[in-house]
Parts: C-alpha cells; structure tokens; sequence
C-alpha cells in the first residue's frame, strides 16, 4: 500500500506584503492524526503562515496542498467547501461579545448548514460538553467567562461544523499554568477522541513538550527546525539551543 497523502503539504511557500518578505521558500508537511506545532518568539511569521493555511491570504509564491487539493488559485465555491473541513480557535478566542456562548458555537452552524434549531441547540450542547463546559455556560456572555473558558468556547465554535483539521493559534496564552496545562491535555483528547489533525501555533515550551508531535521552528521566516521536539532539543543550532536547552527548557524537561 502507498503512504497515506499528508492532510497539508507546503512546497516553497513565500508571502510577501510589499517589498518586506514574511515567509521565503517554506516547506513543511502535516500528517494525518498528529499533533504539529508552529514554532518561535513573535514576530517570525507563526500567524502569517497560519492566514495562509486557512486560506485567508494568498501567498507570492509556492504551493499549499489540503487533504491533497492545491489551494492556491482555487475558486471560491471550491474553497468555501474546503474551509468547511477545517476549524479554526483564533488568538485570545475571537468570540462575539454581543453574542451568548450558544449564539457564538452555533454561529457556523446557522450560517452554513440548515439543521432545524432543536437540532443546532443538541449539536451546541454536545460542542460544550466536549470542551469540558456545562450546557448551562451557554446563557453566558464572553464579558462573563474566565480566560480558560473563553479559549474553550472558542474551540467548541471551531468544532461546530464536525472538521477533519483543527488550527489553534497560541491556545495556551494567558493562561496559568494549571489552566494551560488543561488546555493541553483537551488538545490531546480531542485528537484522540474525535481523529483530528490539529496545528497548534505557539511559542510555549510547555504546550509543546506535553502536547505535539511534531513541530517547525521559524525563524526570519523560514523553518530552522523541523521534527519531534527531541529531535529539536539536539539540534546544533543556536536559537534550539537556547530556546531548547536554556534554563526554560532545562526545567520544562524536568533536568533543573
């Protein structure tokens, strides 16, 4: 048999606003089922390369394959039905403060399917509930909700429509670390539970020791690093070391 397709495929990928390039020549691939990491401090291009993923921004340069379909000069209608098959939590939760958290989970579902509202109030339920919140949050406002619960509701939302990939940008800022580490384990869960594929973008030692399987190290706006975090860890070049190996690193390894 041959090797299953990638779920995201990237081949030489540059994206330029104006005459400043964000990203140059990058490379990468997304494996079915795993967890994968987008790497560095901020400011070297994590979420640029993230709006290109998702299909926001059209890149200068390079090919961008989804679950084996090149993304890059698609129509729309044909990359509407490819964004159906991804979700997307977007930094700090992106939720509608006017809006209850019921209204903001089944917002994706009002606007894109035609389920009958008994329906849509049994599907937000189940979202809710697999995010580890009560149907009872749902009366809520975002003003209302504590940080953790907010990246919660906003990983429901991104759930709502049943997708086969899953982004998280920076999911566990703001967080403390007990409620960063929850957040983590409900990453895992939720790819274990449901068979998602899920890019996590994030600077955070911790969320990628305890939760990725893979990640890309970006630089400058190109990859440096590319593998499991302990292939990471023993590469030669400075900035893994430092962020792998500095005293951060040391004790997130448990060697301090």
């Amino acid at each position: 048999m041959g090797q299953e397709l990638p779920v995201i495929a990237v081949r030489g990928l540059t994206c330029r606003y104006g005459s400043h390039t964000v990203l140059e020549q990058i490379d990468l691939e997304v494996r079915a089922g795993e967890i994968f990491a987008l790497v560095g401090s901020s400011g070297v291009g994590k979420t640029t390369l993230l709006h290109q993923l998702i299909m926001l921004d059209a890149p200068a340069a390079g090919s961008i394959r989804l679950f084996g379909e090149e993304v890059v000069g698609l129509g729309a209608e044909a990359t509407d039905r490819l964004r159906r098959r991804i979700g997307v939590m977007f930094q700090q939760g992106a939720l509608f403060s006017s809006l209850s958290v019921f209204d903001n989970v089944a917002l994706p579902l009002r606007e894109h399917t035609s389920l009958a509202e008994a329906t849509v109030r049994d599907v937000v339920a189940l979202k809710l509930a697999l995010v580890g919140l009560p149907c009872t949050s749902g009366a809520l406002y975002p003003a209302e909700l504590s940080g953790g619960m907010r990246k919660r509701v906003a990983v429901a939302r991104a759930l709502a429509l049943d997708p086969d990939l899953l982004f998280l940008d920076e999911p566990s800022a703001g967080l403390d670390p007990v409620n960063a580490g929850d957040m983590d384990t409900l990453i895992v869960q939720l790819r274990d539970s449901l068979g998602l594929t899920v890019v996590i973008v994030t600077h955070d030692l911790d969320t990628l020791c305890r939760a990725t399987d893979r990640a890309a190290f970006l630089d400058g706006g190109r990859i440096i690093g590319f593998g499991p975090v302990a292939t990471l860890s023993r590469d030669p070049h400075p900035l893994l070391q430092a962020y792998f190996n500095g005293p951060r690193g040391r004790a997130v390894a448990g060697r301090e």
